[in-house]
């Protein structure tokens, strides 16, 4: 069993029938579930990579590794409410499943556990940790904040729009690789080159996301095939289709119609957009982006003093998460 099958065991085996309280059972429950839908558990993961990277006691990680993943579901459970998402991990989200009022209670709930299990680190490092976790909490809020911002403009730059996606996706990632350098012993200037490998990584996997959600298989990427474009959401395609077809009157006028088009048919407009997208080549324009991120993120790594076979584990981590079906 390899070093990342392992870490993913003991969270799995850390979450395996945990409760998160008893009464009332509607509070709780939706937490359960959300925690029980699985996943890569790739935050808790890299806290406890970053950890072993500088060969520091992976345990002494593990509760700070458990306060990652329930902060991350918990921004997952509000963001889909946001979103209206009928799918989280190819089931029903928790505002379906039961209703936005429970979701939305539930959630906090969790943002209150994944602190309590913070809590339970060493207490020498409990300050900084408690730093760097509530400033990754406020970034991740400032970067949703602003894609719901963007939902309302007619443009935005390609640059505001990685600078969001740095802020709701990529920072938990480097926080993660943060938290677990510290935790491993490392100095500050190198737990910090961690966390910006794991900010490029981050904005590499939401390029890579704002792919799939167009072309993946929807049964196998497990969310509604195409949700981004319903919902006008501005992720790199639209917003590049849209500096693209500035050239091209007959596209930037059905391109918008669509954006404007107040009642549609969603698989039409899907369809419609996607071959608008598909003449103006940009998802291979995203597709640079990404590598352009990945390999940003592989140039943080290289004055780290750690041994190579290290840094190869953390990379092949990486990879694994950037290989997804598109």
């Amino acid at each position: 069993m390899s070093k990342i099958s392992t870490y993913q065991q003991l969270i799995v085996d850390e979450l395996k029938g945990r409760k998160y309280g008893a009464n009332p059972k509607e509070l709780y429950e939706p937490i359960e579930y959300i925690m029980s839908l699985g996943g890569k558990r790739m935050r808790p993961v890299l806290v406890l990579m970053a950890c072993d990277f500088f060969d520091g006691d992976v345990n002494a990680a593990l509760h700070p590794s458990i306060a990652i993943e329930l902060f991350h579901n918990f921004t997952l459970v509000h963001d889909d409410i946001m979103d209206k998402a009928p799918l989280r991990r190819g089931k029903q989200t928790v505002h379906e499943k039961w209703n936005d009022n429970i979701a939305i209670l539930s959630g906090d709930a969790m943002m209150v556990r994944a602190y309590q299990e913070l809590c339970k680190a060493d207490v020498k490092l409990l300050p900084v940790l408690l730093e760097i976790f509530s400033d990754t909490a406020a970034k991740v809020c400032e970067g949703q904040q602003l894609d719901m911002n963007y939902e309302s403009v007619s443009k935005v730059s390609i640059p505001n729009y990685i600078k969001m996606i740095e802020l709701k996706t990529a920072v938990l990632l480097g926080g993660a690789l943060k938290m677990g350098a510290l935790i491993g012993g490392a100095r500050e200037e190198d737990a910090q080159k961690l966390y910006n490998f794991g900010k490029h990584i981050g904005i590499a996997f939401q390029l890579q996301d704002d792919i799939l959600d167009v072309y993946a298989d929807a049964d196998k990427f497990g969310k509604q095939k195409g949700g981004d474009i319903i919902a006008n959401k501005k992720t790199y395609l639209l917003l590049k289709a849209m500096e693209m077809s500035e050239s091209n009157r007959y596209l930037k006028e059905e391109l918008q119609q669509w954006i404007a088009a107040p009642h549609f048919e969603p698989r039409e407009k899907v369809e419609a957009v996607t071959n608008i997208y598909n003449f103006l080549n940009v998802k291979e324009l995203a597709r640079a982006e990404m590598k352009k991120q990945y390999d940003a993120a592989m140039s943080c790594l290289k004055d780290i003093p750690v041994s190579e076979e290290k840094k190869n584990a953390l990379i092949g981590f990486a990879d694994s998460l950037m290989v997804r079906e598109v």
